[in-house]
């Protein structure tokens, strides 16, 4: 399954929208891959097994389910989660870009790689909730990167 989406993060148009520069967002980002625990529900502790110079191998722990990433940064472009495939999971990956059309005029894209199949009306059902689930987990990472911006702990 391919699945991308953009989030808004600054409507110029918008004064309800409180604008958030680029290094902040960048920032909240860096958050993510430093501190993903309240990024991640269900995640339970993080480890950072090496760092060699914009890649980083972190070793998620969900309960009983242990998964590695490999987190490689372009820094204040984009950052991309490779998950490592192993017995417990067929790996896949999430690159999240920062996109600047117009000056002031943030978004994030989010752009999943996965080996989840789109086929008969069961499999996209499925598929159809895991995007909706992927979304919604991207729509609490701009929140948390709000939160972080102006000065507040993650939620």
């Amino acid at each position: 399954m391919n699945f991308e989406h953009l989030i808004e993060i600054n409507d110029p148009g918008n004064p309800l929208i409180e604008t958030l520069s680029r290094d902040q967002v960048w920032q909240g980002l860096l958050a993510r891959v430093e501190n993903p625990l309240p990024f991640l529900p269900g995640l339970e502790s993080c480890t950072i097994l090496e760092r060699q110079g914009d890649t980083l191998l972190r070793e998620l722990h969900f309960g009983p389910a242990v998964i590695q990433d490999r987190v490689t940064l372009a820094a204040g472009a984009w950052v991309r989660f490779d998950i490592l495939p192993s017995a417990a999971h067929a790996g896949g990956s999430l690159t999240i870009s920062i996109e600047e059309p117009r000056a002031e005029h943030l978004f994030l894209r989010f752009t999943y790689r996965t080996t989840l199949a789109e086929g008969g009306t069961e499999e996209r059902a499925y598929v159809e909730y895991v995007k909706s689930a992927y979304h919604q987990s991207d729509v609490d990472c701009v929140r948390l990167i709000r939160t972080l911006a102006a000065g507040g702990p993650p939620q």
